[in-house]
């Protein structure tokens, strides 16, 4: 099962390696992390997507919260949490395929970010499912290349 752990922590020198050392130790792939500052320039906030089984992450928890820089761990379900990844991909495209393509990103409000004679760029952002459907719909145009974010994720905030 996949977690997303939405991890907060000082914002101070060396903690991500501090935490991320902890799933290293314990032998535990770690599928994306990324980290930055909260509203408050003191606090950073981590969000690792592991997979796993419900035991296995509770220890984890565990584990993170006696690090000393870890203030709040929360693992999100995907049903309470509003998660974004970001994918940048330059895609091969010849003149007569251009119209095609960019009618293909204009379905997923993808973005074209760069333009040149042989290849597009474009910008994309949603959940991971639907990165994984807007990549699987250009393949075969021909991609040269990927860049993709790791998850990012906040729980739903009730009225």
């Amino acid at each position: 099962m996949k977690h997303i752990l939405r991890i907060l922590v000082n914002n101070d020198p060396g903690v991500m390696s501090h935490v991320s050392g902890l799933f290293t130790r314990r032998s535990y792939n770690i599928d994306s992390i990324a980290v930055g500052v909260t509203e408050n320039p003191d606090v950073s906030s981590m969000v690792i997507v592991v997979k796993g089984d419900d035991s296995v992450v509770e220890q984890v928890k565990r584990q993170l919260l006696k690090l000393p820089d870890v203030i709040e761990v929360e693992d999100l379900a995907y049903h309470d949490c509003i998660s974004r990844e970001l994918v940048l991909v330059v895609v091969k495209c010849a003149e007569e395929k251009r119209t095609d393509l960019i009618s293909t990103c204009d379905g997923f409000k993808a973005r074209i970010a760069d333009m040149t004679h042989g290849t597009l760029t474009v910008e994309f952002s949603g959940n991971t499912r639907q990165v994984n459907a807007f990549i699987e719909m250009i393949k075969s145009y021909g991609i040269e290349e990927i860049a993709r974010t790791g998850q990012i994720a906040l729980r739903y905030r009730s009225l």
